[in-house]
């Protein structure tokens, strides 16, 4: 027989069973203790921490761009202002393919094929949740057209910002500057969060140099977002609390300009490529300045393409270039009057010592002869006839007697060689030559060496030295006063928008050029006026109901050859010489003094004169009227041919 079967213990079994069951459920007991714990230390424990989270998910934090402060010129005529536009906002975190979202726009016309590199790395630069702007200044056909696709572009809106407008154009603009787009640059150096739904920063000129003080600061406000991220008034039956904090709008800055005498200014120099400086000598106050040819700063607020930034960027006439504080260039013959007085101070010369020009100079020894600019010579010819006459040879000789070291140190008393320090900032210093200089300027042992032929032409502001036109009217504007010196400025006041107080910035005062002997301010002061009563510029003072010191000057673009004669006819226009005049007025009271370059301009006397002539009436004349029957002013007359200063 086989073996028989166990029989089954059904007791045991059943008891098993029991005790599984008990284990489960006290298993499962414990599992709804923990979860009913958890669920009340969630529900009231956490409550309000839990309730602020869940309200930020519908709850989102915009900032509010505080607006930008107005510039104003010295009468409160309006410069640079905020107006209200619409620009395409991009936030990356909404968005679900960049590069799918940038090739859209790029085909409904919103963007150019050419700008997406740079758009990427704008967007890729910022923060996630920040409305990066890909698009300034929307008219409205662009807003129509991104109205009828805006479904196909989730986290790309359209957003109302203020706009940087300059309603007088390419006015001052090297004064004013402009604002641009914030760059990948401007990131590295600037808080995020102080621009944190900004699109622009100043990038020049006042609009740089203030940018603390005009960007003000930023608000906030929260707005309620659907699952989209789109702004709502409520979501379903719910509505909350939402709070605002407002911005500090920027200080308003009032400049020392005089807009109408800027105008004049730059419609004397339209077309040409000049630089014109005015200051107010007892003060520092930049009274006009211009460089030209100039650009529309407006282009740059709204976002340039790069079609029309490379026009500027690359244009041989260079708009984009600041003569006025960046250009430098020999000065030429208008130091004359500081090299006279260096004369005076040191005892090398006196006011009655006269010397022969026969057209030319040398040095002992030397067969080497340094002409004169007018080739038969001026003959016996004292201090002030010197510098009326603007003779070379006079000059050529007191240099050599001066020596280079006592030249520098004189010459630096009155600011060359050095930046002014004007409050806009971008300045450069030009150059001051000496020996000392000269051995850091080259590496060559033999190129270091200091030429008794350097000094001469030195003491006609030839060589090396170059020097920019906002220091040559720093120049004039010491010796007007006679050694008193100021920092140019052109921001004189700021305005707290809030409470309307105004806040003036009082002058700075700088060292002043001091000399032994007070006399010798009238010797130089003098030779400046017997220049325009009979010397080199008498044709530019006729008529003027006030009195006038000034002198021409001429700056070789290129070295002559010993026996060639400079003959305008037969070298291009660009390489013709630069024309110089310097000029304050009145000279017993002075109240502006001018600087004016003319690259290329042939003579300073035919083409520069005329044009501080004008400037000096547009900003005197007000003060001193003409007699009756007169009008006081003089049109600039066509460029003399020919040389002569």
């Amino acid at each position: 027989m086989g073996a028989r079967g166990r029989i089954k213990d059904l007791w045991r079994e059943q008891r098993l069973f029991e005790q599984r069951s008990i284990a489960a459920v006290v298993v499962v007991c414990l599992l709804a203790a923990v979860l009913v714990a958890r669920l009340g230390w969630l529900q009231v424990k956490k409550h309000d921490e839990y309730t602020a989270l869940a309200q930020g998910n519908r709850v989102r934090t915009e900032p509010l761009p505080a607006a930008r402060g107005a510039i104003y010129d010295r009468k409160g005529v309006i410069l640079a202002e905020n107006r209200p536009a619409y620009q395409l906002e991009l936030v990356r975190e909404q968005v679900p393919d960049l590069e799918a979202t940038l090739r859209g726009l790029v085909r409904i016309g919103l963007l150019e094929e050419e700008s997406l590199d740079a758009v990427r790395r704008t967007v890729r630069s910022r923060r996630p949740f920040d409305g990066v702007p890909i698009r300034l200044r929307l008219d409205e056909e662009d807003m129509a057209r991104f109205a009828l696709h805006r479904f196909d572009f989730p986290g790309v809106d359209i957003r109302t910002r203020l706009a940087r407008r300059y309603p007088e154009g390419e006015t001052a603009v090297h004064a004013l500057g402009y604002v641009g787009t914030i760059s990948e640059a401007d990131l590295e150096r600037i808080d995020r969060e102080d621009y944190a739904g900004t699109s622009t920063i100043g990038k020049t000129g006042v609009e740089y140099a203030f940018e603390d003080v005009l960007r003000g600061k930023n608000g906030a406000r929260e707005i309620m977002v659907n699952a989209q991220g789109r702004s709502v008034e409520r979501l379903g039956s719910l509505q909350t609390a939402l709070r605002n904090r407002p911005g500090r709008p920027g200080a308003d800055l009032f400049l020392t300009l005089d807009l109408e005498v800027q105008r004049v200014a730059e419609q004397l120099v339209r077309g040409q490529r000049a630089a014109v400086v005015a200051l107010d000598p007892r003060n520092g106050d930049v009274i006009t300045l211009v460089s030209t040819p100039g650009f529309d700063p407006n282009g740059f607020a709204r976002g340039l393409t790069r079609a029309e930034f490379a026009a500027l960027n690359e244009s041989i006439d260079r708009p984009l270039f600041n003569r006025a504080l960046r250009g430098t260039y020999p000065p030429g013959s208008t130091i004359k009057p500081v090299v006279a007085l260096a004369g005076l101070e040191y005892g090398v010369t006196t006011p009655d010592t006269a010397i022969a020009c026969q057209g030319w100079f040398s040095l002992p020894g030397s067969s080497h002869r340094f002409r004169d600019w007018r080739r038969s010579g001026h003959g016996r010819v004292s201090m002030e006839q010197a510098v009326a006459q603007s003779c070379d040879v006079y000059f050529y000789d007191l240099a050599r007697d001066l020596g280079v070291q006592r030249l520098h140190d004189f010459l630096a008393r009155f600011g060359l060689g050095a930046p002014t320090g004007i409050d806009i900032g971008g300045e450069r210093s030009g150059i001051l030559p000496s020996p000392e200089w000269k051995k850091g300027a080259f590496k060559r042992a033999s190129q270091q060496v200091w030429f008794p032929g350097e000094t001469v032409i030195f003491g006609i502001g030839q060589g090396y030295m170059t020097s920019t036109p906002l220091q040559l009217a720093h120049m004039t504007a010491v010796l007007a006063m006679r050694g008193e010196n100021y920092r140019p400025r052109l921001v004189r006041a700021l305005r707290d928008p809030a409470t309307q107080t105004v806040t003036s910035i009082p002058p700075a005062p700088l060292p002043s050029a001091t000399v032994a002997d007070a006399s010798h301010w009238d010797e130089a002061i003098g030779s400046m006026v017997a220049v325009m009563q009979g010397g080199t510029a008498s044709r530019s003072a006729l008529g003027a109901p006030y009195s006038i010191a000034g002198k021409t000057g001429t700056a070789q673009v290129f070295t002559v050859a010993q026996n060639a004669r400079y003959d305008e006819s037969t070298i291009s226009e660009r390489l013709r010489d630069h024309a110089w005049f310097i000029a304050f007025a009145p000279v017993e009271d002075p109240r502006i003094a001018v600087a004016v370059l003319v690259e290329n301009g042939r003579s300073g006397s035919g083409t520069a004169a005329p044009i501080a002539r004008a400037v000096m009436d547009a900003y005197l004349l007000r003060q001193f009227p003409p007699p009756p029957g007169e009008d006081g002013a003089v049109a600039v007359p066509p460029a003399v041919v020919g040389g002569g200063e």
